[in-house]
């Protein structure tokens, strides 16, 4: 409230100079001095009117006021009402201008909302294929020892049927060849699997 007190002290303080400039140009032109007379005269005819109504008074008769007050009443209208259009038009562009910017400014925000929410699913979606990969990884190494367990297990039967000592058997041979072979031919079909072109 105290801003709009001085909002208005200032243009009527600065529309002082400009009504004065509008009171020489009203002696010098005569269409311009009518117009702020009829102006002045319009604008005090309907304050009256309006006292009159708000005070519950009967209605009278209105004495125009006299030209040279006419003029000085019009000419300070004129100046006052084109500065508080400055004024208003001055508030109403930043107002604008403001809410311009306020809008490019959530516009940019939601830009940058949408940018992280895509790499969040970029990152889930890696995160998401390296725990794939890892499981990948444990399962074939799960089956990997599980398969030396069984080929130590075999090799340990062997060794308490046939004996430690007898190595160059040639029944021990064969064992020996057959446990050795089941690694690798895990090995080969793994390859196989993940290399499709080995079929063809």
């Amino acid at each position: 409230m105290a801003s709009v007190k001085i909002a208005t002290l200032l243009i009527r303080t600065v529309a002082r100079p400009i009504a004065a400039r509008i009171k020489n140009q009203a002696k010098q032109h005569e269409r311009f001095r009518e117009f702020c007379v009829d102006l002045a005269q319009l604008l005090h005819r309907s304050e009256v009117r309006l006292r009159t109504n708000i005070l519950g008074e009967p209605a009278r008769h209105i004495r125009p006021l006299s030209e040279t007050r006419a003029i000085e009443n019009g000419a300070n209208f004129i100046a006052e009402g084109f500065l508080f259009t400055v004024a208003a038009s001055i508030i109403i562009a930043e107002t604008w201008r403001s809410s311009r910017s306020q809008s490019k400014r959530r516009d940019n925000v939601d830009d940058q909302l949408e940018d992280l929410n895509k790499r969040v699913a970029e990152l889930t979606d890696k995160v998401d294929g390296m725990e794939q990969r890892r499981g990948q990884e444990i399962e074939d190494i799960r089956e990997r020892n599980d398969e030396l367990t069984r080929v130590l297990e075999r090799i340990i039967w062997i060794g308490l049927r046939g004996g430690w000592t007898d190595v160059h058997s040639e029944e021990w041979q064969r064992e020996i060849a057959s446990v050795a072979r089941i690694p690798l031919a895990i090995e080969k079909s793994k390859h196989q699997t993940s290399d499709p072109n080995t079929n063809s």
